[in-house]
């Protein structure tokens, strides 16, 4: 018996930085699997536990979110216009003083949604109180790389903590969900904790998520008191020994470049966190050459104020044209390569999900192609990067299971979530004087 039959779709093909589309075609998933692709009407769909209809329909790969604080959709809007220091002192950590666990149940699960209606089916989060993010993940179906952020001031008592949830929650959900280490930052735990954060990644047999070289500042206070860059800090305290997640890493040297390239590392890149928050762009040619996966990101909504990797792929396209003022910088083709293999390549799942393919996962997205903004439809791979939406997104499957059915969630009461989120706002959009979590270095 197959599980699930996908019947009459499109299907978006990627070999060796070519896009192609097959019409008509019928998808057959067995325990999580994808059992069988075959021209429509081939398969009986008596043999199926369940029948999907697709005709007209773009199956795509689910995409991979390599880099989110995902429960910070409880700020969206809150911060705008100011400065990365002053966002970060004045108003974020601050506010993030006041959640609880139980407030970080309810936006994990709120940005989760957002993310399903997107068309992701994995995110790569670093938050806080992550037992609760880890319970939301596991019950709405999708899947996850979790770390707890930790501070240096924090000390090695909060550290052995995350570890703590590491073991705890690593595989579970039927493995869906994989738990690493996530020291916040270079600039927020130094050397010294940076090395025992790689120690205790290395002892657990798991890798590090962190955020390295977001601006041109931090690098130039890095050499300043450490006398090496963001990137070489992490090479000399062990961090790249392990695999690692880098979230955003703008300002890499060329030394840095190729130190990572030595590395087990791949690169997150949120655009439009970078674009609003006057950052910079990511020299991500110079980062592909060398082989460096790069994946998309949707940071936090409190930065970014959406879920959305349509946009973000939009985005890292002009933005990386815009920075070369050459339009034939990230063609179309590569820009879905990033999209739809780079993503689960820094999730160091590449070699099981990320195409239509016989063996792999089935994490599979089925978009709408009718809107008026996709047509007429000269090339579905140029619609996909610059006329698509997240709200083409007609149903979501993950592990074969699925979590959308023609634009209605089936694991999250959308209406429970928004209403106990509307409870929280008055307290949770609060700063207290003197109270935060860190400390941000101007």
């Amino acid at each position: 018996m197959i599980d699930l039959l996908i019947q009459g779709c499109d299907i978006l093909r990627l070999d060796r930085g070519q896009t192609t589309i097959e019409l008509n075609q019928d998808i057959a998933i067995r325990d999580g699997i994808i059992n069988q692709i075959t021209s429509a009407g081939s398969i009986n769909p008596a043999n199926a536990k369940e029948v999907l209809p697709a005709k007209g329909l773009l199956a795509v790969p689910g995409l991979a979110n390599t880099h989110a604080h995902v429960p910070m959709v409880l700020f969206r809007g809150l911060v705008e216009d100011v400065t990365l220091a002053s966002w970060f002192n004045d108003y974020i950590f601050p506010l993030e003083s006041n959640l609880t666990p139980e407030d970080v149940y309810w936006g994990a699960l709120l940005g989760i949604a957002e993310m399903i209606e997107s068309g992701i089916t994995a995110v790569a989060d670093h938050y806080f109180f992550m037992d609760q993010v880890a319970e939301a993940v596991r019950d709405s179906g999708m899947r996850a790389n979790l770390v707890w952020a930790v501070f240096g001031h924090e000390g090695e008592e909060k550290l052995n903590a995350t570890v703590d949830f590491v073991r705890r929650w690593q595989g579970v959900a039927g493995g869906r969900i994989v738990t690493w280490l996530g020291p916040h930052a270079p600039y927020t735990t130094g050397p010294d904790f940076l090395r025992l954060s790689a120690k205790k990644a290395r002892e657990l047999g798991v890798g590090i998520h962190i955020h390295v070289s977001e601006t041109l500042e931090q690098v130039q206070l890095s050499l300043r008191e450490y006398g090496v860059t963001p990137v070489r800090m992490l090479k000399d305290t062990g961090v790249l020994d392990v695999p690692t997640i880098l979230a955003h890493c703008l300002f890499p040297t060329d030394e840095d470049i190729q130190i990572l390239a030595d590395a087990p590392t791949g690169i997150a890149q949120a655009p439009k966190t970078y674009m609003k928050a006057g950052m910079g762009t990511a020299p991500l040619n110079k980062l592909r050459a060398a082989g460096i996966p790069i994946g998309l990101a949707s940071d936090g909504a409190a930065s970014n104020n959406t879920l959305d990797l349509y946009e973000q792929a939009r985005l890292l396209a002009l933005t990386q044209k815009h920075l070369a003022q050459d339009p034939t910088v990230m063609p179309v083709d590569e820009v879905l390569e990033i999209a739809f293999h780079g993503g689960w390549q820094v999730l160091r799942m590449g070699d099981r999900v990320g195409d239509l393919q016989t063996g792999k996962l089935a994490d599979i997205a089925l978009l709408r192609q009718d809107g008026v903004h996709v047509f007429p439809r000269y090339s579905p791979a140029a619609n996909l990067v610059y006329s698509s939406r997240a709200s083409d997104v007609d149903t979501v499957i993950c592990a074969g299971k699925v979590l959308m059915r023609e634009r209605q969630l089936l694991t999250i009461d959308k209406a429970r979530v928004k209403q106990e989120i509307a409870q929280r706002l008055e307290r949770l959009n609060q700063r207290v004087p003197g109270r935060r979590i860190a400390f941000y270095p101007a």
